[in-house]
């Protein structure tokens, strides 16, 4: 320890244990962000995958949207009064099969910019929350539409002769084939949303 004419001090510490027992905390901060940079790569992922599952989802609803939408067919034959036409906004079931996958397809286009923001800022919390919320929502409208059109979807198929419904897939058979498609694209879409909520919980877990 040197003293100079001013009255400062000043203190020399040689290299020995207590040096080398500072020396020991930049090692365990390094060793700290080895262990996160994983965590924040794993995060990433996560987000990058829910961007590309949302990318499928939007294909398969606005797919089963424009297909049932412009699902029609009438039969070759008719009489002086009566044409034999079937289109889907004549049964309430598949009106609103085409609304509810309008408002689905919707949301996931607006969703975009907060799937990106998690892509970027993968601790972010409240927009993964934010999305897990309405995804959730838009999921059960999803599935709900897609079973209300598969019931009347295997009635037009099989009929009920209980209550004297008559199978009509035999003479519409193109209208048939159509709305089952716009069904299963719509079931397609509530999967791919039902993955994209349980990927947003682990990665909310995570955190």
């Amino acid at each position: 320890m040197e003293t100079d004419r001013s009255g400062e001090t000043a203190i020399n510490i040689t290299p020995g244990t207590k040096a080398n027992g500072k020396g020991k905390a930049p090692v365990v901060v390094s060793s700290t962000k080895a262990v996160e940079q994983p965590k924040g790569g794993l995060k990433k992922g996560i987000a990058i995958c829910d961007f590309l599952l949302r990318l499928c989802a939007i294909g398969a609803a606005l797919g089963a949207t424009a297909t049932m939408g412009t699902t029609a067919e009438t039969l070759p034959f008719f009489t002086q009064f009566l044409q034999f036409q079937a289109q889907y906004n004549d049964i309430p079931a598949f009106q609103f099969f085409v609304i509810a996958n309008a408002i689905v397809a919707g949301y996931l286009l607006l969703s975009l910019p907060f799937s990106i923001i998690c892509i970027i800022r993968p601790y972010a919390t409240a927009p993964r929350l934010l999305l897990v919320i309405f995804d959730t929502v838009m999921a059960g409208l999803t599935i709900a539409s897609a079973s209300a059109s598969a019931s009347i979807v295997y009635l037009a198929h099989y009929g009920n002769p209980n209550t004297n419904w008559l199978a009509i897939c035999q003479q519409f058979g193109d209208f048939c084939r159509s709305v089952s498609g716009a069904v299963v694209g719509s079931f397609i879409a509530g999967a791919i949303l039902m993955v994209i909520i349980v990927l947003s919980a682990f990665a909310l877990k995570r955190s």
